[in-house]
């Protein structure tokens, strides 16, 4: 599925990516940068294109000699996305020789799936939910309350527990990041094995980690108590800044 839409070029002042020829990409889709001797890859486009980082204490260090060769292989391959050379991300269905860059992927409607071998799939060969039902006429995304369109569709998915609540990709994706492995479940339903499962092999990314609102400082007044009395005439024994326990 060739897009409209050509890959915007990076600056030639800033370094990109050796893998997608990128800089300024999503790092929820391509992953933090990692750099060596002159050579900077995208975490998940490193993993995307089966080559893993040698993991030493405090450090990851990239397989220099295995992306060159990737590289190579890469710059003969034309990305089935944006019609530009220098994919390094091919299609994992035997036979299939289509290839594409990880930035261009959701372009696409193509997937990489964030855990196990990291396989990725184009547009003919991703999988597909299991349901045949396309929602109702009127059917809202219960994250954004926005319609999700009548339609099956790469952008529209439905919870596989109840079966009846649906949502955009890209709702469900941002939820995924903010809840993270330890609070991702069913908008609706609130099922966490199965629907958690699904949401994986249909290529959304679940970091392994707590939810982000755990760690966010903004949510620190929120539990705390006002203590100092407001009223014009404050009529306390013990003064406008002493707190009382009740009443």
């Amino acid at each position: 599925m060739m897009s409209d839409r050509k890959r915007k070029a990076s600056s030639s002042e800033e370094p990109v990516c050796a893998l997608c020829g990128q800089a300024d990409v999503d790092p929820d889709i391509c992953g933090h940068t990692l750099f060596e001797t002159g050579i900077r890859v995208h975490e998940f486009c490193l993993t995307s294109a089966n080559i893993t980082a040698k993991a030493r204490p405090g450090i990851e260090v990239l397989p220099l000699a295995a992306i060159a060769r990737k590289v190579r292989q890469a710059n003969k391959k034309q990305c089935c996305v944006c019609g530009e050379r220098g994919a390094a991300v091919t299609c994992a269905e035997r036979g299939c020789a289509r290839s594409f860059h990880l930035p261009c992927a959701k372009d696409g409607e193509c997937i990489t799936q964030y855990f196990g071998d990291y396989r990725s799939f184009c547009w003919e060969h991703r999988p597909q939910q299991a349901t045949q039902e396309a929602p109702a006429e009127g059917t809202i995304c219960l994250i954004c309350l926005e319609p999700v369109g009548d339609s099956l569709s790469y952008h529209t998915m439905v919870c596989p527990a109840c079966k009846h609540v649906w949502f955009h990709r890209g709702c469900i994706q941002q939820q995924a990041l903010s809840a993270g492995t330890a609070y991702f479940e069913c908008p609706g339903c609130r099922d966490y094995i199965l629907f958690c499962e699904e949401m994986s092999n249909m290529g959304i990314h679940i970091p392994l980690r707590d939810a982000s609102w755990e760690d966010d400082e903004s949510y620190e007044p929120l539990v705390e108590m006002h203590s100092r009395c407001d009223a014009s005439q404050c009529l306390y024994h013990g003064g406008r800044e002493q707190a009382q326990s009740r009443g």
